[in-house]
């Protein structure tokens, strides 16, 4: 077994493998450390594999395949191949994964075909190769094809290592974008922002998927991208410097607690994700507390909670911030204690993370690294059963959910929708009264849980409990909330709740069942516009940047008002346009607010 070792534009991530590799996005190439060229490596890396191995005849094979031909950086095409079969090496998957990661590209670029694959590598590198070879004609950008999603969502059902070396292959694709247009590089950076990185989510490769976000963010938020590079980077040094500081204190309180961890680090937290957070508290970084988590591997769970309790004992948990996802864990598998203290003298916030080693491989390969484990038990015979069954693995249960939802919505926009909002989303996780787990999307409400259980009991919900507590039916839920739902038999929905439910299978129960009482349902009481206030130094040229932000958007002003108090210096700006997504306003705020005589803004619905 080898070591990686990627360094990228952001921070530096270990990860499990010997060799050093360079994947700095500002090159056309994976640079190997301690190589002169990608060649060398190239040879090194195969070198590992028996002559005879079918790794070794994918290689040979596929060499000769792309014999010729160049990607847009100039690179030989092979190139492309084995940094996408060198990926898989490093999620430890099987030798079958890896030898059709050399060929993905075979059937589609050179004159090869499915059935050349099978006769010379065997029905199940054919059967991948062929399926990463369909994928490649799914095409997202702005304006996606929900055919094509539903395409890609039949996929996940066959054989998972279809996906996964669809997303090693975008992950170097994402290093090389800057050769594309820039057309091309927005194109390419929403179907990864918006698809691949969720599915990484999803299948529990959270290392992957931060890295595909961040990879993505510039193309797609240049403005956002370079006000948190200029306004972060001071502190992301200072908490790292805190973290050193503080990680003898911590191994010493552990070790006198008789636990002696594996591993004592910190974890800066990745640029996308921060920018997400920050748009959840006003742009404010002084309520960011993770900044550079201290994550810390020990041997057993039970070590997991000594750990946990002797930190509390010394220092002062921020109440509401402790997470239990070993107790409850994610939908995507991931599993740790996450607690927020108040560290000395200073009262330093602090995010602390407490998990094992197994987790914390878990946590970073997800599915790969659970199948690897299998693949390792599995000695003889095809291990093709294996990822075949992997669909039926509790914490996969969302695969087959998301298959059932191609099949549930036969209009196309409302699939679409649902794939957004349901799928690739933030999500929380509710337990029933009986302690299952539930799955929402995140801001959901005691009538998404309702109808996640059964439709009639969306229906005829008329109110719910929380915790033991009376909430109302728009009440936001939070991840371990229990949620208790009552029922009065032959109630019927609310239009009201529309205006409030997320999920996409709550709006079409609620909307079917309006459409039957009614004949149509009408659009009543649907904001109309957008007010926004903004507070601002009284300076000239403040209005053009305005506008300016406002046409970059593409949202027409269709109100405009300005006061001006002279003794204080300041305007007040009304501005008002047509109604819009909050996704979509919220990026308007927060361009609003770099503008730096901005001093305060708010914002309403019009009906």
């Amino acid at each position: 077994m080898t070591t990686f070792y990627c360094q990228f534009d952001f921070f530096s991530i270990p990860v499990s493998r010997k060799l050093s590799i360079d994947l700095s996005r500002e090159v056309s190439r994976i640079r190997i450390v301690g190589y002169t060229n990608f060649t060398s490596f190239m040879e090194e890396w195969i070198s590992r594999y028996p002559e005879k191995s079918v790794v070794r005849e994918a290689y040979t094979f596929a060499e000769k395949a792309h014999e010729g031909t160049l990607r847009a950086s100039g690179d030989p095409y092979f190139f492309h191949c084995v940094a996408v079969a060198a990926t898989l090496h490093e999620w430890n998957l099987d030798e079958t994964s890896i030898a059709a990661a050399l060929l993905h590209d075979v059937v589609e670029d050179t004159e090869f075909t499915k059935k050349d694959i099978e006769k010379k590598f065997g029905e199940e590198i054919a059967e991948i190769v062929d399926g990463v070879t369909k994928l490649k004609h799914f095409k997202y950008g702005e304006n996606p094809d929900a055919e094509n999603l539903r395409k890609l969502v039949l996929s996940f059902g066959k054989d998972l290592r279809v996906i996964l070396v669809k997303l090693a292959d975008r992950y170097h694709n994402m290093r090389t974008l800057e050769f594309k247009s820039p057309e091309k590089q927005r194109e390419i950076a929403w179907e990864t922002i918006e698809i691949y990185a969720p599915i990484a989510y999803r299948l529990g490769i959270q290392k992957l998927s931060g890295e595909l976000e961040d990879l993505a963010f510039p193309y797609l938020y240049k403005e956002e991208y370079e006000w948190l590079l200029k306004n972060v980077k001071e502190r992301y040094e200072e908490r790292e410097e805190y973290a050193k500081k503080i990680k003898p204190v911590l191994e010493k309180m552990l070790n006198e607690g008789n636990i002696h961890p594996i591993s004592i680090d910190s974890r800066a937290k990745r640029y996308y994700s921060l920018y997400k957070k920050l748009l959840r508290h006003e742009m404010d970084l002084e309520k960011i507390y993770d900044l550079a988590a201290l994550r810390i591997v020990v041997k057993t769970v039970e070590e997991c909670y000594a750990a946990l309790g002797i930190i509390h004992k010394h220092w002062t948990p921020l109440q509401g911030r402790f997470k239990d996802f070993i107790a409850l864990p994610k939908s995507n598998g991931y599993r740790s204690l996450h607690t927020t203290v108040s560290v000395g003298p200073e009262n330093r916030i602090t995010e602390i993370q407490i998990k094992t080693e197994e987790m914390h491989e878990e946590n970073e390969f997800g599915i790969a690294a659970h199948w690897a484990y299998e693949q390792m038990k599995k000695k003889e015979g095809s291990l093709k059963e294996v990822w075949q069954g992997a669909t039926n693995r509790k914490e996969l249960l969302w695969v087959r959910q998301l298959q059932n939802w191609q099949r549930n919505f036969a209009n196309q926009n409302d699939f679409l929708e649902s794939l957004k909002v349901d799928f690739f989303k933030d999500r929380i996780f509710v337990m029933t009264p009986a302690n299952d787990v539930i799955d929402l999307p995140a801001g959901a409400t005691p009538v998404d849980f309702a109808y996640r259980i059964h439709s009639e009991i969306g229906n005829e919900c008329v109110g719910a409990k929380v915790n033991g507590k009376f909430v109302g039916l728009d009440y936001e839920l939070h991840s371990g909330d229990t949620v208790e739902v009552l029922t009065q038999r032959g109630k019927k929905p609310s239009k009201d709740w529309l205006q409030f439910i997320k999920s996409s299978m709550a709006k079409k129960y609620v909307k079917a069942s309006l459409n039957r009482k009614s004949g149509t349902l009408k659009k009543k009481n649907i904001p109309s516009s957008v007010e926004l206030k903004i507070v601002c130094k009284d300076q000239r040229g403040y209005l053009k940047q305005l506008g300016s932000i406002f046409d970059d958007a593409r949202v027409n002003i269709t109100y405009l008002n300005t006061q001006t108090d002279p003794r204080e210096a300041f305007s007040i700006i009304t501005v008002r346009s047509g109604n819009m997504q909050k996704t979509k306003l919220e990026k308007l705020i927060t361009k609003i607010k770099m503008i730096s005589e901005t001093k305060e803004i708010s914002y309403r619905y019009i009906t």
